[in-house]
């Protein structure tokens, strides 16, 4: 029963609380502000997927529909609860950049069946972990989540500094991809630091939207190809197959280890804002239910041929800008992402993103991921004992990373389950953070 926490008073800047009522209207243009927030998030994990793949534009576009459809349904759940699944909270869902990694690996090796194989095998890990959510944070400890997540960034830089270096095409003037790619991100930036709130919400979409009107002006815009004319997509569960290899466990394990975390801080940043309780029994059942609804949905996804899904951290700045916390407006950005997933004219258009207009957002976006490892790592004391751990940890993943030779003794099997940064810095951080004794840590040299 909720009456064993009671909420904390809504103060004045809150002007919907989570179980306030709200005309059609306001709610469906607060929910069309969250699905616009969220939309660049969603569609790009699959376009970068799909770019690193080479991929056909056809299923490029039906990967971004997919996409669109699969953060929509896993909204629903999140925000309207199924039994014991859901937080219940103005706490959305979209694809998740931190399975890239894995998920390219993945693709390299076996195609979309394996990608999408390993997603929806592994998602269990996350329903489990939401049954021991307080044992998961003492092995999770900001040091070590900071270090994963600075890997995520600094791994996926490079992949947006090639879909820049492809450029406009053979025939485009030298030096044209860059320069598209600097506007925009120019604009994005530009935005961000503009002291209106709204500017900084759109910039991304902007952004893009720029870019894309350049590179139609100069005829560097290829049009969708003709040969998908339906008007709405239809999903067919599992339409390229399932696969699964033992050796990709592992790099996906982690990552569903420290989605949990993230989700439990996104969903306890909803409760703060949504002036909702932030301890006792209530707030660890939101919890529970929140991160068991994140597996869930990660395996939803994966039945409607889309990747992991989790919450979405920028739509809290949204119910902050908008005083709105009503789990109604929830309801319309669900509606939203679907509607988008099922008309196909989206998915073409963003399937025919140039490479440096993809690009240029991307350097931003995966840069921001990487500053996002950094600020959870200053949540820690970075003792000496802790800046042993980040040191030695980022020296192992990126070494792993850049020259990747230097596992070559190393059977097959283990050159693939730490063949990437994050696997083999997560690796280290974890096996670092338990062995070395806190009793030892000392200081840091001045």
């Amino acid at each position: 029963m909720e009456a064993e926490d009671p909420p904390a008073p809504a103060p004045p800047t809150l002007l919907y609380g989570l179980h306030d009522a709200m005309s059609p209207g306001r709610a469906a243009l607060v929910g069309l502000q969250h699905a616009m927030a969220m939309f660049i998030g969603i569609v790009t994990p699959p376009l970068i997927i799909a770019r690193s793949l080479e991929l056909s534009a056809e299923v490029t576009a039906y990967l971004v529909s997919m996409a669109l459809l699969a953060s929509g349904l896993s909204t629903l759940v999140q925000v309207r609860t199924v039994g014991p699944v859901g937080s219940g909270l103005l706490s959305v869902q979209g694809t998740s950049f931190s399975f890239l990694t894995p998920l390219i690996q993945a693709g390299q090796l076996g195609g979309l069946p394996l990608m999408i194989g390993m997603s929806l095998a592994l998602a269990p890990v996350e329903m489990v972990l939401s049954r021991f959510l307080t044992r998961l944070r003492r092995v999770f400890t900001p040091v070590v989540s900071g270090v994963v997540v600075l890997l995520i960034g600094l791994s996926l830089v490079p992949v947006a500094a090639q879909s820049i270096a492809g450029g406009l095409g053979s025939d485009a003037p030298p030096g044209a991809g860059l320069a598209v790619a600097v506007l925009v991100l120019t604009v994005a930036v530009a935005m961000q630091v503009a002291r209106p709130p709204w500017a900084r919400i759109s910039a991304v979409a902007v952004a893009l939207l720029i870019g894309y009107a350049v590179c139609a002006a100069t005829g560097r815009l290829s049009p969708p190809p003709p040969g998908s004319t339906e008007w709405l997509v239809v999903p067919v569960p599992v339409k390229f197959g399932l696969a699964f290899r033992w050796e990709l466990a592992l790099p996906f394990l982690l990552i569903y280890l420290l989605t949990a975390i993230e989700t439990m801080g996104d969903i306890t940043a909803t409760l703060q804002l949504s002036r909702e309780p932030i301890e006792g029994p209530l707030y660890w059942r939101r919890l529970s239910a929140g991160v068991l609804a994140d597996g869930m949905n990660s395996a939803l996804a994966a039945l409607c041929n889309s990747f992991p899904n989790t919450t979405f951290s920028q739509n809290n700045g949204l119910i902050q800008l908008t005083g709105v916390a009503s789990r109604q407006a929830g309801y319309w950005v669900a509606g939203l992402l679907c509607a988008f997933g099922l008309f196909p004219l989206v998915g073409r258009w963003m399937a025919v993103m140039p490479g440096p207009v993809l690009g240029g957002v991307t350097l931003l976006l995966f840069g921001l991921v990487a500053a996002a490892g950094v600020r959870i790592l200053q949540q820690a004391t970075l003792a000496h004992r802790e800046m042993l751990i980040v040191a030695l940890s980022l020296a192992v993943g990126l070494g792993v990373q850049m020259v990747p030779q230097v596992l070559h003794p190393l059977p097959a099997t283990a050159r693939m389950v730490l063949g990437s940064a994050i696997t083999a810095g997560g690796l280290t951080a974890l096996a670092l953070n338990a062995l070395i004794p806190r009793e030892s840590s000392g200081h840091s040299p001045e």
